[in-house]
């Protein structure tokens, strides 16, 4: 993937020696022998584990000085600043690359819809993805970085925390294509309002090549902004939804316990394609992801078909069957959706709770509940309060049995919900999750969904604790 000669000279590095590196690490803990570790600054600073780098197998390390404990003619590539070389180094991988390359942002749905189309993509050419989220200032450049030079496809996603972080990045990644997947509040605290969130993320729109597509929400509140910014840049533009007029139009979706069927029209062709999760929010993304594939030159009816590949990935609303009792064959289903959370995320992942059938009859008490323990959303600013207890006013909320509350913020919604809703508030993750056995029943289905921050994954860790064995169940959510 890299040599030392093209490194230096992306870089303008000094190599202590000759190197050749098959992959790029920023962690010793997942670092694979013959990649070139990359000394990044953040919460520690990468020179500490360089040593434990070369030990482990790496090719060469990226750093800025000569780390403690490494000898000069170690194998090293020394640059005045770290994060700027791995910049460098994206922008040379996407220069070398014939790769057609998409980036997906949005307030909701980045990295399923990241992870659709590399599922869609994977069938009509070698495609190359982001790991996990990497998404931030080093996450886009490191994934540059890794892309192979015969790759036919890549999938960047690209998120903020602040204005001025998304266009920066789509710059680096010289797009062919740009998709928004949706705006809502989320990043309040950094933003004035929910306008101030649209025009950050249409500058996505900024990093596109000449001729480049931008694929947008045409149901949303903002969908003007998005649209103007992208004439603005002298993009072709696609929508979609469920407005009349949307280029990819969301006709009807059958939401069942373990899928979502779709009808949509492509322009005024009718498109019949399944999504392996129940939700709206799915489909929606989904039918995005159908336009990027055709947008990068794509077949749309193989990508209809391949995205079945697809399925959430842990924290992001899998679904997962915990038995309780092989003998007795009892159990109950668990939605993890403990990565992270905003309004309307939190309003997707209740609806796919709600569309969900618990089993009844296996219980002490009979009939299978719908159980909801949410957690803090975080980052919404001075209406925080206010958002957290509108959760209390979603449709068909009465669907759910039982709502527990976890963290400050979650406490209005605890104060707004009926009294035969309200659950257990409870100032942190770490004073719920030892009582995860009295929440659940055999037969109940359960949702846990909260920001990063507030820790929910500790109550589904104790929750899969629970079990006695069995398997994710097929067709996760």
């Amino acid at each position: 993937m890299w040599i030392s000669s093209e490194a230096s000279t992306a870089t303008g590095g000094r190599a202590t020696q000759a190197w050749a590196a098959s992959g790029v690490s920023i962690d010793t803990r997942s670092l694979q022998p013959d990649d070139l570790f990359v000394a990044l600054k953040d919460v520690r600073d990468g020179h500490d584990f360089v040593a434990q780098a070369l030990e482990k197998g790496a090719a060469a390390a990226l750093v800025s000085r000569i780390p403690e404990g490494v000898t000069p003619n170690a194998p090293l590539l020394i640059v005045p600043d770290v994060l700027q070389a791995l910049e460098a180094m994206g922008a040379f991988a996407r220069a070398r690359t014939r790769a057609r390359v998409v980036g997906v942002t949005g307030s909701v749905g980045k990295t399923s819809t990241k992870d659709m189309l590399r599922a869609i993509l994977s069938g009509q050419g070698r495609t190359h993805a982001a790991e996990a989220s990497y998404n931030n200032h080093w996450g886009v450049p490191l994934t540059l970085a890794r892309m192979p030079a015969d790759a036919d496809f890549a999938v960047i996603e690209i998120g903020m925390n602040h204005p001025g972080e998304i266009a920066p990045l789509a710059r680096l990644a010289q797009l062919d294509a740009a998709m928004v997947t949706t705006v809502a509040p989320a990043h309040l605290e950094a933003f004035d309002s929910i306008e101030g969130i649209a025009h950050e993320k249409a500058s996505i729109f900024d990093g596109l090549r000449p001729g480049g597509t931008a694929i947008f929400n045409a149901d949303i509140a903002t969908t003007a902004i998005l649209r103007a910014k992208a004439l603005a840049v002298g993009a072709r533009t696609v929508a979609f939804g469920t407005v009349e007029g949307a280029d990819y139009r969301l006709l009807e979706a059958r939401i069942a316990e373990e899928t979502t069927v779709c009808q949509a029209l492509r322009g005024d062709q009718p498109l019949l394609f399944k999504v392996s999760s129940p939700g709206r929010h799915f489909a929606l993304n989904a039918l995005g992801a159908l336009a990027v594939a055709e947008a990068l030159g794509a077949d749309p009816m193989i990508a209809a078909h391949d995205l079945g590949r697809w399925v959430p990935p842990a924290g992001r609303g899998q679904r997962e069957r915990i038995v309780l009792d092989l003998v007795e064959e009892t159990y109950f289903d668990l939605i993890d959706d403990a990565f992270n959370a905003n309004p309307a995320s939190m309003a997707a992942s209740l609806d796919m709770l709600i569309a969900a059938k618990p089993t009844d009859g296996i219980g002490r008490v009979g009939g299978g509940r719908r159980i909801a323990v949410l957690g803090d959303m975080l980052e919404l600013g001075p209406t925080e309060a206010e958002l957290h207890a509108a959760i209390a006013r979603h449709p068909r909320l009465e669907a759910v049995h039982v709502i527990h509350c976890v963290g400050p913020r979650m406490r209005a919604l605890h104060g707004a919900l009926p009294r035969h809703q309200r659950g257990d508030w409870v100032e942190t993750a770490a004073d719920l999750a030892p009582r995860a056995r009295s929440l659940i029943d055999a037969g109940d289905i359960l949702l846990v969904k909260g920001s990063k921050g507030s820790k929910v994954s500790l109550v589904v860790d104790a929750l899969r604790k629970m079990g006695q064995g069995g398997a994710p169940k097929e067709g996760t959510a």
